[in-house]
């Protein structure tokens, strides 16, 4: 019994140990468990709003179940749409030029992604949003979640206002852009000037085939955009500076010129044949290239677009700066050079008058085609006022005195080929076409003849001055001088010109021999008489005589001389500008003077040789005497003062009248 009790005890004992052990494991448990319990119960809040639309009644939870599958369709496809776009960013990042053709095909799947986007991201955040509506209707969730929901919804809904892509298809037409002006940059290279100046045989080089096409592919995808008027601007900056590097090699630096940089047209006669010349390349070559140009890039967009993106690189390019110019001639003052000039510029525009009706016709040019307007207007009153002020500018400037060197008046030789000038080819057709006009303006008619009338009533009126000079000498012989000359200038510059030809052979003849006429008379009157000078008389030779002969002779010879340095100083200022007339006329002075003295040297010069003062009255040697008066008429070197300097402002300049004044000088 006793061994029984024991063995109870041993097993209660280990009992107890092991009860004991257990609840040592428990506790040490139970403290681990103690945090993690904790942090359960700090999170049952958010798990039991998570799970509470478990917990909603089962017909509600039914009926969230339809409305959930509608909207997730759609929202499943919007955000497998995102994800493509996403997917599309590498390659639209990237350089176009590498593949452009690829990079356009990218870009117009973005854009159909993006399409699709606004036409259904709409339309699955109002399904969402109708899920939260009824979610918060029917009271199956709690109302920190729906919170949360609809400030997400309403995150994407402004989104969906703004830029899908996060700007990725603003930065793929940027990047068009920029390729746009790359392509036209690197292709358009300035016309080379040939090294001979000949400007009509410089063909221009338009874009490559090949580059048209691709800026014709970028063109479309960026008009697509809204992008052209930013396309406009590029392609007119690149090609206007273009066409202003061809031009800058030409040295066009004349069109910037203002009126009140020259004295007169004259001053800058030289740079108006350019300007023609430099117009005529400018529009037969390079704004005829940069049309055909604008055609060719921009014809799938529309004509007033190509037709203003030519007018805008037309206009900035410079030919606004060559109108201009003319208009700047026209301002100048008035005088006959100027007519020749006006003359000269219709001309050019008249030449490229079907070139400016193509090129700068459309509505877009419309400012070029009033300067032109304005400028050929003005060309034309210009150039009439000044061809109708013509006679009576010449009228005017006959009381004025006549030259005292008997020369031909500058107005004289500049009037004779002035208007032999206007009836040649070159002016005629011009001015009878700008007489045409004008007076087509006033409603007025023309016939060729009040043309012809006029020119030979301002000739008339020129020979009028003439016959009133000549009467205005207190010299006599200096009159004859004058006559002699200004009837053979008439005569000779006339023969044979289309203006002699009106003025009819009986008028030329009778110029001529009022030439021969005073050429007799200023003879006779002048060198004629110092012959008579070395009479013979009283000098007969005998025998005692001697010293009586030597004194006559010396009273002869010393006359002589006196007369003859008197008329040779006086006539040595004297001028005959025509060689032939001059020539001959020294020739004949020199055959009455000289054979005499000769003579007469050779019979009474050693009476005076012999004597200590001889060359008091032996003067002069044959040979010298004959070498003075071959000399005699000859014109003076002039010295041609600059255009711009004060003196060119006086009353006459180079012959030419100046309009703007009642009278001027006649020399």
């Amino acid at each position: 019994m006793e061994d029984s009790r024991v063995e109870n005890l041993i097993r209660a004992k280990k009992s107890l140990k092991q009860s004991l052990e257990k609840s040592n494991s428990v506790g040490l448990a139970l403290k681990r468990a103690g945090p993690r319990l904790e942090e359960i119960r700090q999170r049952l809040p958010s798990l039991e709003s998570a799970v509470r639309p478990i917990r909603a009644e089962k017909d509600a939870l039914g009926a969230v179940g339809g409305h959930i599958n509608r909207a997730v369709g759609p929202a499943a496809a919007v955000l497998k749409v995102f994800d493509a776009v996403h997917g599309l960013e590498k390659s639209l990042l990237s350089d176009p030029r590498t593949d452009l053709a690829g990079y356009l095909s990218v870009l117009k799947r973005l854009q159909e992604a993006l399409r699709f986007l606004g036409d259904n991201c709409g339309l699955a955040i109002q399904w969402l949003e109708d899920i939260v509506e009824y979610l918060e209707d029917n009271c199956v969730a709690d109302r920190v979640y729906l919170k949360n929901l609809k400030k997400e919804l309403k995150n994407l809904r402004e989104l969906q206002l703004g830029e899908l892509d996060g700007g990725l298809l603003d930065a793929a037409l940027c990047k068009l852009e920029d390729e746009f002006r790359l392509l036209l940059t690197e292709n358009s290279v300035p016309l080379p000037m040939l090294a001979g100046g000949d400007l009509a045989c410089i063909a221009p080089s338009l874009l490559p085939v090949s580059v048209i096409h691709k800026l014709q592919a970028i063109l479309g995808r960026l008009v697509a955009n809204d992008r052209l008027e930013r396309c406009v601007e590029i392609y007119v900056e690149v090609r206007s500076e273009n066409v202003r590097k061809s031009l800058r090699a030409l040295n066009l630096d004349y069109l910037e010129v203002s009126v009140t940089e020259f004295n007169d047209v004259q001053s800058i006669e030289g740079y108006i044949g350019q300007w023609g010349k430099h117009l005529e390349f400018a529009v037969k070559h390079l704004f005829e290239a940069e049309y055909k140009l604008c055609n060719d890039v921009f014809e799938r967009i529309g004509l007033d677009v190509w037709m203003g993106c030519f007018s805008k690189i037309a206009a900035q390019a410079g030919i606004v700066a060559f109108l201009q110019f003319g208009k700047t001639v026209t301002e100048s003052k008035k005088d006959p050079i100027k007519l020749l000039k006006l003359l000269d510029i219709f001309a050019s525009l008249n030449k490229l008058r079907l070139d400016f009706n193509r090129l700068f016709g459309g509505a877009p040019c419309v400012e070029i085609q009033n300067l032109t307007r304005d400028l050929i207007k003005r060309v034309i009153d210009g150039a009439a006022e000044i061809f109708w002020e013509l006679l009576v500018q010449v009228e005017l400037q006959r009381p004025n005195p006549p030259p005292m060197d008997g020369n031909v008046p500058r107005l004289v030789s500049f009037i004779t080929d002035y208007c032999n000038k206007l009836l040649g080819d070159d002016y005629k057709p011009i001015l009878t076409q700008v007489l045409i006009i004008h007076r087509s303006w006033k409603r007025q008619s023309f016939q060729e003849k009040l043309l012809v009338t006029e020119i030979l009533n301002i000739v008339k009126a020129v020979e009028q001055n003439v016959e009133t000079w000549i009467k205005a000498y207190d010299d006599p012989i200096l009159s004859h001088f004058f006559a002699m000359n200004n009837h053979w200038h008439l005569f000779r510059y006339l023969k044979g010109t289309k203006l002699g030809e009106l003025l009819g052979d009986s008028w030329l003849r009778e110029h001529e021999q009022y030439k021969d006429y005073y050429s007799t008379i200023f003879l006779r009157d002048s060198w004629g008489k110092l012959p008579g000078h070395l009479s013979r008389e009283g000098l007969i030779l005998f025998s005692g005589g001697r010293a009586t002969a030597r004194d006559l002779v010396k009273q002869r010879l010393k006359k002589f001389n006196e007369v003859f340095d008197e008329m040779f100083t006086k006539q040595s200022s004297w001028i005959m500008p025509e060689r032939d007339l001059r020539e001959k006329t020294c020739q004949l002075i020199v055959q009455a003077v000289v054979p005499v003295y000769r003579s007469y040297m050779q019979n009474y010069g050693p009476l005076v040789e012999q004597d200590a003062s001889s060359t008091k009255y032996a003067k002069y040697t044959v040979q010298k005497l004959e070498e003075m008066l071959l000399c005699l008429y000859r014109p003076k070197p002039v010295r041609h003062a600059s255009l711009r300097s004060p003196t060119f402002n006086a009353k006459y300049s180079n012959g030419v009248p100046d309009l703007r004044r009642t009278a001027s000088a006649v020399v």
